[in-house]
């Protein structure tokens, strides 16, 4: 006779919830409308000063206004309750939102470099004290921004990337008041396309953790946290349990890891017990939640049917 066995969520030790958290909401809504009031700013001073730094910075701040704003849209939309169609309703939207987000910030980059290029080539006059000015301003901006959204102490991937944003904006902002100083000091109007450049790969590198994280999610890579072998010998190590194969490790979202696994037991063992036991044993070791576990016995037809042998499978003498 055959046991098979699948479980949801695991809530024997309090659950959490998936949903919406009003907190990041919030600290978003708040970052968004702090930016939003500078951007405007920063581009006509960057068109009345004729600096590209100013321009470049501008152009940054002009997508953390369309990335906080999507990241706040992929909040609202993530916490939307699952249906039949979608049994995870909208969970990576956030995903799907860090990942433009990342994309965003490269295209930027492409095109600092591009006007850098023919700002070497034929510098223009610039008004370096209302750049300086400018640049100042932004410097404050960006702070606020960034303690608002650290101040949220959140964890999730879509409301890190948005602090990506304003980190970079803040480099930015002191490039350009390097580049204003060294212009007003100086006159030497190269230190404006020069700086361009380095807020350019600034914001370069702030993307490639980004769509690391995002890409990896969305290819339903393990947890960076989790190894799936430590888990398969944990679960192999547990009282009455033979053997576990087909084991997925991977993530619907940020902080929501999941597992599947097929188990083996004893013929003389409880699949319900053992399948409860290995339960608080995965979320006590890795904090994994959600689980979906098909128990069956040791000799079961079902248990010796095509398995996929590409993914870990663990027997009881191999685990020790």
């Amino acid at each position: 006779m055959t046991h098979e066995h699948s479980h949801g969520h695991y809530h024997g030790h309090g659950g959490h919830s998936h949903g919406e958290d009003p907190q990041n909401r919030r600290a978003l809504a708040a970052a968004l409308a702090i930016t939003a009031a500078y951007t405007v700013a920063e581009v006509i001073g960057g068109l009345i000063t004729g600096s590209l730094a100013l321009l470049a910075d501008a152009g940054h701040m002009l997508s953390d206004n369309f990335s906080l704003a999507l990241a706040l849209f992929a909040l609202w939309l993530s916490a939307k309750p699952p249906t039949p169609e979608r049994s995870f309703g909208y969970k990576r939207a956030e995903i799907l939102a860090a990942l433009f987000n990342g994309v965003t910030l490269v295209a930027i980059s492409i095109w600092i470099f591009y006007e850098a290029y023919y700002r070497f080539l034929d510098p223009p006059e610039i008004l370096g004290g209302w750049m300086m000015a400018v640049a100042v301003m932004g410097l404050f901006v960006n702070v606020a921004a960034a303690w608002v959204l650290m101040r949220s102490g959140s964890e999730n991937l879509n409301l890190q990337g948005a602090l990506r944003h304003i980190f970079a904006d803040l480099a930015g902002s002191a490039g350009v008041i390097a580049a204003a100083l060294i212009i007003l000091l100086t006159g030497w109007l190269y230190a404006d396309p020069l700086i361009s450049v380095l807020i350019g790969f600034l914001v370069l590198g702030s993307s490639w953790k980004l769509l690391r994280e995002s890409t990896n999610i969305l290819l339903e890579q393990a947890p960076r946290s989790v190894d799936p072998n430590e888990v398969g010998r944990k679960m192999v190590r547990a009282e009455g349990v033979e053997e576990v194969h087909d084991l997925h490790v991977w993530e619907i979202t940020s902080g929501f890891p999941a597992l599947s696994a097929h188990v083996l037991v004893g013929q003389d063992k409880d699949c319900h017990e053992r399948r409860r036991e290995l339960e608080k044993v995965i979320y006590r070791e890795f904090g994994i939640e959600h689980t979906t576990l098909q128990v069956d016995h040791v000799g079961d037809h079902a248990a010796e049917g095509p398995r996929l042998q590409f993914l870990p499978r663990i027997e009881k003498r191999n685990a020790r």
